[in-house]
């Protein structure tokens, strides 16, 4: 009897790639990485002073943190900027000093394996918009961490969902 090998080749390649997948625990520490645990605290000061450059209107120090490949994603639907068209739209809000102030009141920061990729929700307060929630992928060069994706999202109880959702399809984003 003779027995097909492309499905035995298939369900190899198949296994060999889930086997090999980067493991992440949920606390958010690398697994297998050489020389010991990630220093999560190195991300967080990363958007720390990501946030304050921000609020401090330092646009050199705020683009900085980011990666040139760099997207940022903000609340309206029609803000998906790279590094580079988001510099332009914040330098007229960053020139007198100021610009806007998201501050953390609470982060969970998960790496791959390897302590060179983090993934970041936070919850933001803002003096206007109340609480947001912001998600980040970041990369390590070296020693050094940039943002390389940043999205910016209100949060919406259940409860008021509907309404919400009524009111985005009068503005026409469905």
């Amino acid at each position: 009897m003779k027995i097909p090998m492309k499905p035995i080749v298939c369900g190899l390649l198949i296994a060999a790639c889930i086997g090999g997948c980067e493991v992440i625990e949920e606390t958010g520490e690398a697994i297998g990485l050489v020389g010991g645990e990630i220093d999560h605290s190195d991300i967080a000061a990363v958007l720390d002073d990501w946030h304050l450059a921000a609020s401090e209107g330092d646009a050199d120090r705020y683009f900085g943190a980011m990666t040139q490949g760099a997207v940022f994603l903000g609340t309206d639907a029609t803000e998906r900027w790279t590094r580079e068209e988001f510099r332009v739209f914040a330098e007229p809000h960053f020139a007198d000093g100021h610009g806007w102030t998201y501050v953390a009141r609470e982060r969970f920061v998960k790496t791959n394996a390897y302590g060179d990729v983090a993934w970041v929700d936070e919850v933001l307060d803002h003096d206007s918009y109340g609480v947001l929630r912001g998600t980040a992928v970041l990369r390590r060069n070296g020693e050094e961490w940039r943002i390389a994706h940043y999205s910016l999202t209100f949060l919406v109880p259940n409860d008021v969902a509907g309404d919400v959702v009524e009111v985005i399809g009068r503005w026409g984003y469905e």
